[in-house]
């Protein structure tokens, strides 16, 4: 008997960030201690005129709008045009719960193939083969900052086949590695040369340690979709609020994201909504500044930390992650080291092999997020005076983990 699941499903596992959230948490119950540095979750209390506008609004009951808030979709496009110089009009904003659901959205839609540059996040692959799109994982290396050059773009094109329809997926500062593409418009011109599109999700913009936000749609808006939302930036992962920006070319494309959407989430709640108008009204440029200031500390205090002749290490450049290569010959894969690292140490991390990384290569992602970033975040009084001994009171457990972690590492 044929099972009842399609073939494409079953062979879906759990998001591996989710899971690790979840072990932690387990383990934590039993009474070991761990070191949570597997979920990327900021810990940095919602600003509080949001948290306000949440309250104000939380009677509000009706169905909004399928694609969103007419106020919200109007402030998410002044945002954009801010930042990229470019016009998303709010016609052409799709309001959503979370990013990650606006992605989803494309991969269903999309009739063509994608390109991921690896390291990439552990859901796109997944929702790719969800959509059907098959997927071209596309080599990076340390050296260029783990994003490809346009010659590499260039060459998968061509390997791939011009006639197909393609969707590259950028995503900077990155998730899994902290760095930042810094060759964004050579990437553009090769895109626009062969008519591609891409995705570029903008989640952790708002926090590159620069202070720049820095955009593909610079260079090659006519052909870029945006993804973005509240979790990272703003601290409300919870709350599942994201967006979709559709270039003006694409109106057929985003017409048919409407029709999933109603299928699916209807539209994304009101209250939130509401809420979400006051998190794209306002800079809030001094919340932002301090949370940048404070990644960027904590980030540089684990590179300083970890980065020896038995951990290879790029140095932090926006969102809250690293990505530590191990230097040794004790483990086969980067699944086994981290399961050891953790058994060893407590020390939870994810494996460089969801990211897109052939299992052998002993890379991890580590999230610095594991402190109470309430109390971090009020006792900052000087963005430039966060030193080593305020990280010690103040993030003990990523200070602990990153001891154990370098302490771990020698013995390889």
């Amino acid at each position: 008997m044929s099972s009842k699941v399609k073939k494409k499903i079953l062979k879906l596992k759990e998001s591996s960030t989710l899971i690790i959230n979840e072990k932690s948490k387990e383990l934590i119950s039993k009474g070991k201690k761990v070191y949570q540095f597997g979920f990327g979750q900021s810990p940095f209390p919602v600003p509080e005129k949001i948290v306000e506008a949440l309250k104000k609004n939380a009677h509000r009951k009706e169905y909004l709008p399928i694609q969103g808030l007419p106020e919200l979709r109007e402030n998410i496009s002044k945002y954009l045009s801010k930042r990229t110089g470019n016009d998303y009009p709010k016609k052409n904003i799709l309001i959503t719960p979370g990013s990650k659901e606006a992605m989803l959205l494309i991969h269903i839609a999309f009739n063509g193939e994608i390109i991921i540059p690896a390291p990439g996040w552990v859901s796109y692959e997944p929702q790719a083969e969800i959509g059907s799109n098959k997927v071209h994982w596309l080599e990076t290396s340390r050296t260029n900052n783990w994003f490809p050059t346009g010659k590499e773009l260039e060459k998968k094109i061509r390997s791939i086949g011009k006639k197909k329809n393609l969707i590259l997926i950028l995503n900077s500062p990155n998730n899994p590695s902290g760095t930042i593409c810094d060759n964004l418009e050579e990437l553009a011109k090769v895109a626009k040369k062969n008519k591609i599109m891409i995705l570029s999700d903008e989640i952790y913009t708002d926090l590159t340690f620069s202070n720049e936000y820095n955009s593909i749609s610079k260079f090659y808006p006519e052909l870029t979709f945006i993804t973005g939302g509240l979790s990272k930036w703003c601290g409300a992962g919870g709350w599942r609020l994201g967006f979709l920006a559709v270039p003006k070319k694409l109106t057929e494309f985003l017409k048919s994201l409407k029709s999933l959407a109603s299928e699916s989430y209807s539209t994304v709640n009101t209250p939130t909504q509401y809420a979400s108008t006051i998190a794209y009204a306002f800079e809030h440029e001094n919340y932002k500044l301090k949370v940048r200031a404070i990644l960027k500390a904590v980030g540089n205090y684990v590179y300083n930390n970890l980065k020896s002749n038995k951990i290879l290490i790029a140095p932090p450049q926006g969102a809250f992650y690293l990505m530590p290569e191990f230097k040794n010959k004790k483990y086969k894969t980067s699944s086994k080291l981290c399961e050891a690292i953790l058994k060893d140490t407590g020390v939870a991390m994810l494996p460089g092999s969801d990211f897109g990384f052939s299992p052998k290569k002993m890379l991890t992602r580590l999230s610095y997020t594991d402190f109470n970033g309430t109390e971090f975040f009020r006792n900052v009084t000087n963005c430039n005076m966060i030193d080593d001994d305020m990280i010690k009171k103040f993030a003990p457990n990523v200070v602990e983990g990153v001891n154990k972690l370098s302490n771990w590492a020698k013995n390889l």
